[in-house]
């Protein structure tokens, strides 16, 4: 049986976070050693984007977290309590940390990456508008641009097709200009 079935059935199809059957996928738990059903959630796209930080944490849509909480599963309560932590500021949230418990080996582990120190805002690439960005958008200088070691001059209102995000730095994107993959700052641009 592969992971994945076994999750599956761990979790009767469902995402073991908010019970979405919408777009479930395996979510490796960092960190772990190895790739395992104990280190794992079978989970919806929207709650991977969310834990991923790809998203902004919809406070709301987490409530859920109330029913999770009580998993007699090690990885769903570890994940629930990072959660819950990133979103102390809710008072249903701080009610939750309060009545939760976890052994103190899933206590460590949930410890252990740090994302329980974080609130729940979230950096993402946005343009000038405030628009979040993704890779493979499409957008629009905002300002003309001279491109650092290059003769290419990037005018005002040139489209720059299937963008790419710069990791661990959201002021920044990549795009290719007159065929040379260039960064462009996020403030110069907006979505197309």
């Amino acid at each position: 049986m592969t992971l994945e079935q076994q999750l599956q059935a761990r979790s009767n199809n469902i995402c073991e976070l908010c019970a979405s059957t919408n777009k479930l996928n395996v979510y490796e738990i960092p960190p772990n050693p190895e790739k395992r059903e104990t280190t794992c959630l079978y989970i919806c796209i929207k709650c991977t984007d969310q834990l991923d930080k790809k998203e902004e944490l919809d406070a709301a849509r987490w409530a859920c977290l109330k029913d999770s909480m009580w998993s007699e599963v090690a990885a769903v309560q570890v994940v629930t309590w990072r959660l819950l932590h990133r979103l102390k500021n809710e008072a249903w949230a701080a009610e939750a940390i309060d009545m939760m418990y976890l052994d103190d080996d899933n206590m460590a582990w949930a410890k252990a990456s740090g994302d329980h120190e974080n609130d729940s805002n979230v950096d993402l690439h946005r343009d000038c508008n405030g628009v979040q960005l993704k890779s493979g958008d499409n957008i629009v200088l905002i300002k003309s641009l001279d491109v650092k070691g290059s003769t290419v001059n990037a005018r005002l209102g040139t489209v720059v097709h299937n963008i790419k995000l710069v990791s661990g730095n959201t002021e920044q994107i990549e795009g290719r200009i007159e065929g040379q993959m260039i960064v462009i700052l996020t403030k110069y641009v907006r979505k197309n």
